[in-house]
């Protein structure tokens, strides 16, 4: 899949309304509905280190703070750069609000959770974490989490990308 396809898809998934935009509410809504699907309260520390390294994300991706995020504004901004300095904080502390017994593993009903909570399809949720558990003891690490998104938001190969947006979870978004 190459990047653009691939930032199509990232888009598609934080549009949640599907009007084209991404609002502010939209993106931040990701913590809420972690913290929702987890049980969690608005006041758990995991729920403010998430809160606050997604109003610092928005700042970066909202350059000029009009509210909303275009495709064309996301994908100027998208890339490993914005990645690894903005989006991998905030993709690991809710990596780390989805686990709920802290073990810095996510077993398939996190995943599917946090998945679910992000506005991802869960057609393919199993398909996805299989991809993800290489070594097949029922949880996938953090690191290697984080790792298959940069992948697939720069264009790399990513199994849990693929897997996540194969026909059948790309008919869903609409055949983004």
């Amino acid at each position: 899949m190459d990047q653009t396809t691939a930032q199509r898809l990232v888009f598609g998934m934080l549009d949640a309304d599907g009007d084209g935009v991404v609002s502010r509410d939209e993106y931040m809504a990701r913590t809420r509905n972690v913290a929702l699907a987890t049980g969690r309260r608005e006041d758990d520390p995991l729920v403010v280190t998430a809160r606050t390294l997604g109003a610092q994300a928005w700042a970066s991706m909202d350059a000029d703070g009009d509210g909303g995020m275009t495709f064309d504004e996301y994908a100027a901004w998208a890339g490993a750069e914005a990645f690894d300095t903005v989006c991998a904080p905030v993709l690991g502390a809710l990596f780390d609000l989805a686990d709920i017994d802290g073990n810095g593993a996510l077993e398939l009903s996190e995943f599917t959770a946090l998945r679910t909570a992000l506005n991802n399809p869960v057609i393919n949720a199993e398909a996805a974490f299989a991809a993800l558990d290489s070594d097949g003891d029922g949880r996938i690490s953090r690191d290697d989490y984080i790792a298959s998104i940069r992948a697939h938001v720069t264009g790399e190969s990513s199994p849990m990308g693929e897997a996540l947006y194969s026909t059948g979870a790309v008919k869903a978004l609409g055949g983004v």
